[in-house]
C-alpha cells in the first residue's frame, strides 16, 4: 500500500482535520476530474460518457494517461460492491470500440495523440471511500491494469489519495525482477555494458516499493505509481538517460550527471534528466529515484 498523498484543491484554510467522505459521489468525482492530471497523471477526455450497448451504461470518466494509454475511472462515495466488475465491463466496451475512443482523443487532443494511443496497456482506476478484501483479491485475479484508490477529504481544501491495490496487465506488479529482464534495446557499444546498466536501473526502479509498474513505449519505458515517476530511454552510445518527476530547482545540479530539461524537448515525462554511464552513477542516482517515486 502506498502512502497517503494530500492535494490542495483551493487557496482557503483548513477548518477541520478529521478525514471524511464526500457528501455525494459527484463531489469526489468533480474534484478529482478538475485536478485529474495532477492527481492521477491522466488527461480528462470525457465525463459521464454514455456508451452505446444493449444494456446501456455511463462511464464516469474517460482519459489518457501520460504514456498514451486509455483510462477508465470509476468513482464511488463509500464502499460499494461491484465497482471493479463495473469498471471491467466498461473497459471491455472500450477495447471493442476503439474507433469511438480514437475519435474522442482526436477531438480533444488532436490527430497525433489519436494515432499514438497505447492499446497494449489500458487501465482501470477505481476511486472510492474504501474497498473490501474481496475487491483487492479480485483485481489480482484479472489480466488488466487496475488501481484501487481510497480517498478522504480533509477540511475544505485537502483531498488525500491512497493506493490500496495495484496490478499491471498480464501479470501482477513485479517487485524483484530478474537480471536481463529490462527489455530495452541492446547496444554494441562498450561490449554491452550499457545494456547491463539498463538492467541494473530497471531492477532498482522496480524494487523501490509496492505498486510500481512499467509500461513500454517505442521511445522509452515508463515506471509508474499511478503517475509516472521515471522514464528510461534506450541506451545511447555512451550513456543512459533517465527522466524523473523531480523539481530541478530543488536538486544540486551536477554537469554531466543531472540537468534541468524543463524547457527542453525529450521522450518520456519529467523535468530532471539523469545521465548514467556506470553502475557508480546508478548508486549516486538512487536517492533521486527514491524521491521521485515517493512524490508519485
Amino acid at each position: 500500500m502506498s502512502g497517503l498523498k494530500l492535494f490542495h484543491t483551493t487557496n482557503g484554510g483548513v477548518t477541520e482535520v478529521a478525514p471524511r467522505l464526500a457528501e455525494v459521489e459527484a463531489d469526489v468525482q468533480g474534484l478529482v476530474e478538475a485536478h485529474m492530471e495532477t492527481m492521477l497523471g491522466v488527461r480528462l477526455l470525457a465525463s459521464e460518457y454514455v456508451i452505446d450497448c444493449a444494456d446501456g451504461g455511463r462511464i464516469d470518466s474517460l482519459g489518457l494517461d501520460e504514456n498514451g494509454a486509455p483510462v477508465v475511472v470509476e468513482f464511488k462515495r463509500g464502499t460499494a460492491a461491484g465497482v471493479v466488475n463495473q469498471g471491467l465491463y466498461y473497459m471491455a466496451w472500450l477495447m471493442a470500440h476503439r474507433d469511438a475512443f480514437r475519435h474522442l482523443v482526436r477531438d480533444r487532443l488532436g490527430v497525433s495523440a489519436a494515432s499514438q494511443v497505447l492499446w497494449s496497456a489500458p487501465r482501470l482506476i477505481c476511486v472510492a471511500g474504501d474497498f473490501t478484501r474481496y475487491d483487492a483479491h479480485a483485481v489480482r485475479e484479472h489480466r488488466r491494469s487496475i488501481d484501487l484508490v481510497r480517498y478522504r477529504f480533509f477540511g475544505r481544501d485537502l483531498i488525500g489519495l491512497e493506493t490500496v491495490a495495484s496490478v499491471t496487465g498480464r501479470t501482477p506488479t513485479v517487485r524483484r525482477p530478474r537480471r536481463g529482464a529490462a527489455g530495452l534495446p541492446p547496444v554494441r557499444a562498450q561490449g554491452g555494458a550499457l545494456t547491463k546498466l539498463a538492467e541494473a536501473v530497471d531492477e532498482v526502479l522496480l524494487g523501490l516499493g509496492d505498486g510500481v509498474s512499467r509500461v513500454q513505449r517505442k521511445q522509452y519505458r515508463a515506471y509508474q505509481r499511478l503517475r509516472n515517476f521515471a522514464c528510461v530511454c534506450p541506451p545511447q552510445k555512451t550513456k543512459l538517460l533517465v527522466y524523473l518527476k523531480a523539481d530541478p530547482k530543488e536538486v544540486d545540479l551536477i554537469p554531466g550527471f543531472t540537468r534541468d530539461v524543463t524547457e527542453v524537448g525529450h521522450h518520456g515525462t519529467g523535468d530532471l534528466e539523469v545521465q548514467l554511464r556506470s553502475e557508480r552513477d546508478v548508486e549516486r542516482a538512487v536517492d533521486l529515484f527514491r524521491a521521485s517515486w515517493a512524490a508519485a
